[in-house]
C-alpha cells in the first residue's frame, strides 16, 4: 500500500504547491523511492481543456491524451514517473462519475449525497492513482476555505484516518514580511491552520512561503499556535536561481528525512543523491553563451499559457551552457508587417494556439525567418502557419490558408481531415457543432522520420513518440507541389496518412511540427529539436560554430 501525502494551500492561491510537491518527489525519487503526483482541482469543468489560457495558463498533455493542469508539466520535469489520465482529477469528472452510477442504479436506490459518494469517488480515485507506488503525492488545488474545495478536503480527511501513519499532511502557507513594521508576520499562517483544523485536518508540515528566513524565535511561535512540531515549520523562500533549486532548498531543510520518518519508509529509502538538479543549476547559472528567440504567440501576457514552452527553450540551452532570453512577442502586433519586434532575434518560435485571432502576424513572422535565414522552429499552429506562409509565397497559392481560419479559402493546405479526404479536395462534410472537448487529437503517437532530414539528425532515431494536440492537418492534395517547391515531409504517421513534420531543403535549420515536444522536454534530459534550435541560434548568432559546440 503507497504512503499518501496530501498538500494543501491556504492564505493566497499561486503559493507554489504544485513546485513543492514536485521538488518533494524529486528528493524521494533521488532516495531510491517510487513516486507519483495527483493533482485534484476543485473546478466544475471535466477538464481544463475548453479553458482560456488566459484563465489557466496552459493544458498539458500526457501520452495517454489527457488534457490536464499544467502542475503536471511540473510533476514530469521534476520526476521521472509519466503522468496520465488518473494523475488529475476536477470536481466535475467526480460528479460526472457519480451520477453515472446513479442513473445506471449502482447505488440501489439509495439517496446520492456529498458524503459519502462524491467523498468516496475521490477517495477511490486517490487510492487508484496511488497503486504500485512507495509515495503518492496528492495536491488539492485552491485555498483553504474555499467552498468549491470542501469535498476533496473532506475525502482526505477520512483516508487520513483510514492511512493512519501511512497517510501526512503538508500545508503551504504564506508568513508575509511587511517593509513599513519591518516584521515578519505569523498570523495569516495561524488562521490558516486554525481553518485546516477546522475541518479535521492536522497538518504534519508547514511550509512557510517567505521574503526572508524564519527565525527560531518565529518558527517557535508558529509551532506553538499551530501544534506542528518546530523542526517541521519550514522556512520556503523563493528559488534562489531557478525553480530546479528548489529540491535541494527542501533537502537543505531536512523535509524528506521527515516525511521519510513520518511515513516509516526508512527501510525502503537510500542516500539522497540530487548531483543531476545540483548540475541543471550550475549549467542555468554558470552559461558561457547568450541567445534571444522571438517567441511569436497570441497569449504572451500571460505567462502560464507557455510554461512548459519556456521551460523547454531553457532547457535547449543547458548542454552548452547557453543562456536563452525569450523575448515574447505579440503576433497581433506583426499582422500590418511592421516587423521591428524581431530585429536582433537569433531565432523565431510560433507555439501553439487556436482561432484567427493573431494568424496573419504569426505569418509574417515566418516569412521573415524563411527569407532571411533565420532559425525557426514552429509548434502546431506553428507548423501550420508555417505550411500556409510557404503556399502562399513560395508555391505561388497566393489565397491559401488553414480553414481554421477562413473556411471560404480556395486553396485549404490545412483543413479538417473530412475536408480533403475526397479526390478534389473539396469539402464533403464538415462537422461544425461537434463538441470542442472531444474532436482532437491527443496524446502521444509514433511518428516515422525520413532518412537524411535534418530532424532525424537530431534525434537520432527512425520512430519517436510525441504528444498531440489539435484538429486540423496538413491537406494531403498538396504534398507534391509543397515538395517541387523544396519543403521536405520530414515526418510521416505510422501509416503514412498525416503529414508531421515539415522542413525547408535550403534553409540552414527550419523545422515544424504537428505535435507538441515542450511537453516532453525535462531539464535533465533536454529535448532534441529544443536543443538543436537553441544551438542554432547560436551558430546564426555568431555567424559561424563556435569552438566547444558539437556540430549537428
Amino acid at each position: 500500500m503507497a504512503s499518501l501525502v496530501f498538500v494543501t494551500g491556504g492564505v493566497v492561491s499561486s503559493l507554489g504547491k504544485g513546485l513543492s510537491a514536485a521538488a518533494l518527489a524529486a528528493i524521494l525519487e533521488s532516495r531510491g523511492l517510487k513516486v507519483t503526483l495527483v493533482k485534484l482541482d476543485p473546478y466544475l469543468n471535466v477538464d481544463p481543456g475548453t479553458m482560456s489560457p488566459f484563465q489557466h495558463g496552459e493544458v498539458y498533455v500526457t501520452d495517454d491524451g489527457a488534457e490536464t493542469d499544467l502542475d503536471l508539466g511540473h510533476y514530469e520535469r521534476f520526476v521521472r514517473t509519466r503522468m496520465g489520465q488518473v494523475n488529475n482529477c476536477t470536481t466535475g469528472r467526480i460528479y460526472s462519475n457519480v451520477i453515472a452510477k446513479e442513473r445506471r442504479g449502482d447505488y440501489l436506490g439509495a439517496t446520492v449525497q456529498v458524503i459519502p459518494h462524491v467523498t468516496d469517488e475521490i477517495k477511490n480515485w486517490v487510492v487508484r492513482a496511488a497503486e504500485g507506488y512507495d509515495v503518492a503525492m496528492i495536491e488539492i488545488g485552491g485555498t483553504v476555505g474555499d467552498i468549491e474545495s470542501l469535498p476533496f478536503l473532506e475525502a482526505i480527511r477520512q483516508l487520513g484516518v483510514e492511512y493512519g501513519r501511512k497517510a501526512m499532511f503538508m500545508h503551504l502557507t504564506l508568513v508575509p514580511f511587511l517593509r513599513a513594521a519591518n516584521e515578519i508576520k505569523t498570523k495569516p499562517t495561524q488562521h490558516s491552520v486554525k481553518e485546516l483544523r477546522s475541518i479535521g485536518i492536522q497538518p504534519d508540515v508547514l511550509l512557510c512561503r517567505s521574503e526572508i528566513e524564519l527565525s527560531e524565535a518565529e518558527r517557535s511561535k508558529i509551532s506553538l499556535f499551530t501544534n506542528v512540531p518546530c523542526k517541521a515549520v519550514i522556512t520556503a523562500l523563493d528559488a534562489r536561481n531557478s525553480i530546479y533549486d528548489i529540491p535541494t532548498m527542501l533537502f537543505d531543510e531536512g523535509l524528506d528525512d521527515i516525511v521519510i520518518e513520518r511515513l516509516g519508509l526508512e527501510d525502503k529509502a537510500t542516500a539522497a543523491n540530487l548531483d543531476d538538479w545540483k548540475s541543471v543549476v550550475d549549467r542555468t547559472i554558470n552559461t558561457t553563451h547568450e541567445v534571444t528567440v522571438g517567441m511569436v504567440g497570441k497569449y504572451v501576457e500571460h505567462h502560464d499559457a507557455y510554461k512548459s514552452l519556456t521551460e523547454a527553450i531553457t532547457h535547449g540551452g543547458l548542454r552548452h551552457r547557453i543562456r536563452v532570453n525569450i523575448r515574447r512577442i505579440e503576433s497581433d502586433d506583426l499582422a500590418d508587417n511592421d516587423l521591428s519586434s524581431l530585429e536582433g532575434v537569433d531565432a523565431i518560435l510560433v507555439p501553439g494556439g487556436f482561432g484567427e485571432r493573431g494568424f496573419e502576424g504569426k505569418v509574417n513572422a515566418i516569412r521573415h525567418a524563411r527569407e532571411n535565414e533565420i532559425p525557426y522552429l514552429g509548434i502546431c499552429y506553428g507548423m501550420q502557419a508555417a505550411a500556409v506562409e510557404f503556399a502562399r509565397n513560395v508555391c505561388g497559392l497566393e489565397n491559401a490558408n488553414t480553414t481554421e481560419v477562413d473556411p471560404e479559402t480556395p486553396d485549404r493546405v490545412i483543413g479538417l481531415i473530412t475536408e480533403w479526404l475526397d479526390a478534389s479536395g473539396k469539402v464533403e462534410q464538415r462537422d461544425e457543432e461537434s463538441d470542442l472537448g472531444g474532436t482532437m487529437r491527443l496524446g502521444g503517437q509514433e511518428c516515422r522520420l525520413r532518412e537524411g532530414s535534418l530532424t532525424r539528425e537530431l534525434y537520432g532515431r527512425e520512430i519517436i513518440i510525441e504528444r498531440h494536440r489539435h484538429r486540423y492537418e496538413f491537406n494531403n492534395h498538396y504534398r507534391d507541389i509543397f515538395q517541387k517547391n523544396g519543403m521536405v515531409l520530414a515526418g510521416l504517421s505510422m501509416d503514412e496518412m498525416l503529414v508531421e513534420i515539415i522542413e525547408i531543403a535550403d534553409h540552414p535549420w527550419f523545422i515544424a511540427c504537428q505535435f507538441h515536444p515542450e511537453f516532453t522536454s525535462s531539464p535533465r534530459d533536454g529535448h532534441p529539436l529544443f536543443t538543436g534550435f537553441i544551438e542554432a541560434a547560436l551558430r546564426y548568432q555568431e555567424g559561424e560554430l563556435p569552438q566547444g559546440v558539437a556540430q549537428l
